[in-house]
């Protein structure tokens, strides 16, 4: 129940392996084209369901580079709203950093 229900599988896909790793692959996959269709208030309707979710699940809110977490778009749009931290994957548009070096 920590990966988003977001769409149901197309008939094409290859859902043979469904373990942690491949299912936030497959469904990484569904939100990339998402990203590109949905209006960045689409996809915040999209993610709040998920909002509550404390655990963060790795390869889907997050993965790790050189020992930083580095967050995706699908974890700032659970989150809701832009931090102004200027973080990689932020959906909202680029917005300035607040002074520190951020890696996510």
């Amino acid at each position: 129940m920590q990966y988003p229900n977001i769409l149901p599988p197309a008939a094409g896909d290859n859902l043979s392996c469904l373990c942690k790793t491949c299912l936030a692959k497959h469904i990484n996959e569904k939100l990339e084209s998402l990203y590109q269709e949905y209006s960045t208030n689409d996809l915040i309707r999209l993610a709040k369901p998920y909002r509550e979710q404390k655990e963060l699940v790795e390869g889907l809110d997050y993965t790790i580079e050189r020992g930083f977490y580095v967050f995706s778009a699908w974890y700032h749009l659970r989150r809701g709203s832009c931090c102004g931290n200027g973080c990689r994957h932020c959906p909202y548009g680029k917005a300035e950093p607040s002074g520190y070096n951020n890696v996510g």
